[in-house]
């Protein structure tokens, strides 16, 4: 077997602030999809997910970093995907994200220096500004992507999920040890 190193890095001064990080939250419009709603005549129909992000919350739970959703919508598709990747916290139909969060840090026995956010739009900007590490996506709302610490290079849904996921991975210093267990077995028991 051939050796295999990292190829991704980011600027240390990015990573500073995610190195005391221990729950990450998403949104899901924007973030962990395109932003796009598909509504018929009975209701939403269906929302994409990209796998590249659902791998990407996996290995963050794997590195003991708490991913949450937390999201204004609730929706069947939104609630499969969560539980198909066995996330343990999510909020949907969230009106106040600020006192959602701030419940579910009480309850994770964590404060705001110990969060990262990945939030799109308006409704995210309460999170952003408070937590140790901001990111938006490169599609985001101006100011969405002003109170990020980060713009990812990928758009909502197409990978964003997943670059704020490797970054959070590089500032902990797992990135590399996870990458180099992947080469042994990929195999966890769920899909991504």
């Amino acid at each position: 077997m051939r050796p295999l190193e990292p190829h991704l890095n980011f600027a240390p001064e990015l990573l500073l602030p995610a190195q005391g990080v221990r729950a990450a939250v998403f949104d899901v419009d924007g973030v962990l999809t395109d932003a796009r709603i598909y509504i018929g005549e009975s209701g939403e129909l269906f929302k994409a997910f990209n796998t590249l992000d659902g791998h990407g919350l996996k290995l963050l739970a794997r590195a003991g970093i708490t991913p949450v959703v937390v999201t204004g919508r609730d929706s069947p598709a939104v609630r499969r995907r969560v539980a198909d990747l066995g996330l343990q916290h999510a909020c949907y139909g969230v009106h106040d994200k600020l006192a959602v969060t701030e419940q579910l840090l009480g309850q994770l026995q964590l404060d705001w220096s110990q969060l990262a956010v990945i939030g799109d739009d308006w409704p995210d900007l309460p999170l952003m500004v408070r937590a140790a590490f901001a990111c938006a996506p490169a599609g985001a709302h101006v100011e969405a992507r002003a109170a990020a610490h980060y713009v990812t290079q990928a758009e909502g849904g197409h990978g964003a999920a997943r670059e704020f996921c490797d970054l959070l991975l590089c500032a902990q210093g797992r990135y590399a040890s996870l990458l180099h267990s992947h080469l042994q077995t990929l195999d966890d028991g769920r899909s991504a």
